[in-house]
């Protein structure tokens, strides 16, 4: 939505106005508070203050300029005898500037308590200023303000109107604005358009949308930024390829969205163009869009692209630095995690919470216990951050993941909240490594009570139940989760090629390659046979009293499908890239290995969890995830 700019014809007639001299010349030029203080006494030592203009023009340099003061404006209101609204428009927009609009809507009362007409600009910045807030009811008040004055014709003041309704949750209010309009430029549209985007109306939204007369380019940010919203990330890309194709540019918000969608779906490919695009265009890698940039990379699995876009990317911001500290973390590069967060305090970038739990996460993952103790004390000692639930979970993670149970246990006794879901599921995760199955049942049980809708917590009590070969707790476990009418999704693996994501569920015969896809399948399962593969039907955690049964259950999921896929689709050597929607099985993770070594190629898979760089027969979590 366009702003708008308050113009000197704004001043009521009656207002003397005199012609530049010297002193509103030099304000002009000021860069420097101090120089604006010394041209302020000038003007009162020549009595030039009193001039209604002159006056506008110092309280508007203090107002706006980024060196101005809020505070000698406001000396300037307080001594005009009768101040005008321009005076008080300029307050009140130099306070939505600083980020004060509480302090724009008290000045809005005050200028009504002194009998001050409010002008067009006026409910302009009062507007936004309840926007920003959000303040519904006081944005109603205002409403009928407008209305009392006749103003609620102009265009660009119902479409303030209807943003408002829109940050407020009340579409039928912005609705009936929108029916009502004599006039509907290409702002109200969008805003009508941006209020169904935020309120989740989505067949409403899409028939606004075809029914504009004429789209730019907020209207399709608007909806490429729902889909991304609502997780809908093929749908978010079907539009970036829409917008395309319809010739609009694309800006930065386009870009950041499209790369949202691209770091979800593990589209390398479409990434990559999307870069190539930034570069031809010469968009400069500000931190929104390098953050961005370096996100969607560290989420494809592709670190060497994170690093350049890193590089690229000239101000750094504590989200910059955070996105690629937790994208090495989750490709399995501890240690590179932990430098970065050290290359971070050498820069003076300050660290946030995030970073923190970045940095610890990375340690976890890693098997740096000494380095991640270190950074817990930091976070406090050095940076005065408080740790919250998610710091404990994670420090509690690295002792589970080390083996060291005992300092895990003794860290839920002693933090200062309770242990919630996340730290039970960390300690569950730690005991099924290490086969603790007494703690695991344990932490299993407590991840139940805690998250009895979560579908995960099912699952990993029934591994800890299974691996004990404790099959009657296993169906117990199931029937429970039966009972509540909780269902475990459908693995799924995805694979991009030349821009076209396929995708594989466990068992998946619909695939127009299927045969072949079948074909690789048992030429992977005789390589792997030969390398001193055994199958791990402890995977299949059912009660499968067939071996042969619990064997095919294993060749099927949809990892090795997707795998097989790439394999029968690419040249040799070509890197393999799998998304998945579930934690990666142990089985999976095993053959995985065998198969980068056997066909000599690296293959990247990303789970739910994390990444799993498999190359030459090792994994870059080294066993430890």
């Amino acid at each position: 939505m366009s702003s708008i700019t308050q113009a000197p014809s704004a001043l009521p007639a009656k207002i003397t106005t005199f012609k530049p001299n010297t002193n509103l010349s030099l304000l002009q030029i000021s860069t420097h508070l101090q120089e604006a203080k010394q041209i302020h006494a000038l003007m009162i030592k020549t009595s030039q203050i009193n001039d209604t203009y002159s006056a506008s023009r110092l309280a508007e340099f203090y107002s706006i300029s980024d060196n101005g003061s809020l505070s000698y404006a406001e000396k300037i209101l307080n001594s005009v005898q009768e101040p005008y609204p321009f005076l008080w428009n300029t307050l009140i927009r130099g306070n939505l500037k600083n980020q004060n609009p509480i302090k724009a809507l008290l000045l809005y009362n005050e200028m009504l308590r002194k009998s001050v007409e409010p002008d067009h600009f006026t409910f302009t910045f009062v507007l936004k200023a309840c926007t920003q807030l959000p303040a519904p009811k006081f944005g109603k008040q205002v409403h009928c303000h407008i209305v009392k004055y006749g103003l609620d014709s102009r265009v660009y003041i119902r479409n303030k109107l209807i943003h408002l309704y829109a940050v407020s949750g009340s579409v039928k209010c912005a609705r009936k604005l929108f029916d009502t309009s004599t006039e509907l430029n290409i702002v109200t549209w969008n805003s009508m358009l941006e209020c169904y985007a935020d309120n989740g109306d989505k067949e409403s939204l899409h028939q606004l949308f075809d029914k504009m007369p004429v789209r730019d380019v907020v209207s399709w940010n608007t909806m490429i930024a729902f889909y991304v919203q609502v997780e809908d990330f093929k749908g978010a890309m079907e539009m970036f390829r829409k917008m395309q194709d319809n010739g609009e540019d694309l800006n930065r918000v386009t870009l950041v969205s499209a790369l949202s969608a691209v770091a979800c779906l593990g589209a390398l490919a479409q990434g990559r163009w999307i870069h190539l695009y930034i570069d031809k265009h010469r968009i400069e890698l500000d931190e929104i869009l390098g953050s961005a940039l370096v996100n969607m990379y560290a989420k494809c699995g592709c670190i060497e692209g994170a690093i350049q876009a890193f590089n690229e990317t000239r101000k750094k911001s504590v989200d910059t630095w955070n996105a690629m500290i937790s994208g090495l973390a989750a490709n399995g590069e501890s240690l590179k995690a932990s430098e970065y967060f050290m290359k971070m305090e050498s820069a003076r970038v300050r660290p946030n919470a995030i970073t923190f739990s970045s940095v610890l996460n990375a340690c976890s993952h890693g098997g740096l216990v000494e380095d991640g103790s270190t950074f817990f004390r930091k976070m406090s000692d050095v940076y005065g951050i408080k740790p919250d639930i998610v710091h404990y979970g994670c420090i509690i993670d690295l002792f589970g993941r080390a083996g060291m149970f005992d300092k895990a246990e003794e860290m839920i006794r002693t933090m200062p909240m309770k242990p919630d879901a996340v730290i039970w599921k960390a300690l569950l995760g730690a005991c099924r490594i290490h086969r603790n199955l007494e703690l695991g049942e344990k932490a299993g049980t407590e991840l139940i009570k805690l998250a009895p809708d979560d579908h995960a917590s099912y699952v990993l009590l029934s591994n800890i139940y299974a691996m004990a070969n404790n099959w009657n707790e296993v169906h117990r476990v199931r029937k429970t989760m039966r009972g509540r009418g909780i269902k475990k999704p459908p693995g799924c693996s995805s694979i991009e090629l030349d821009g076209v994501v396929h995708e594989f569920v466990v068992g998946d015969t619909t695939h127009s390659r299927n045969e072949d896809i079948y074909k690789m399948l048992d030429e992977m399962g005789e390589k792997v046979e030969l390398s001193g593969y055994k199958p791990k039907t402890e995977q299949v955690l059912l009660d499968i009293e067939e071996e042969d049964a619990k064997q095919s259950s294993l060749g099927h999921h949809s990892e090795k499908l997707a795998v097989a896929f790439g394999f029968i689709s690419t040249k040799p050597k070509t890197i393999i890239r799998v998304v998945k929607n579930l934690r990666v099985c142990s089985d999976c993770h095993s053959v995985m290995k065998l198969l980068s070594k056997s066909y000599e190629r690296d293959i990247i898979i990303r789970d739910s969890n994390r990444f799993h760089h498999f190359r030459n027969g090792s994994c870059s979590c080294k066993d430890y995830w």
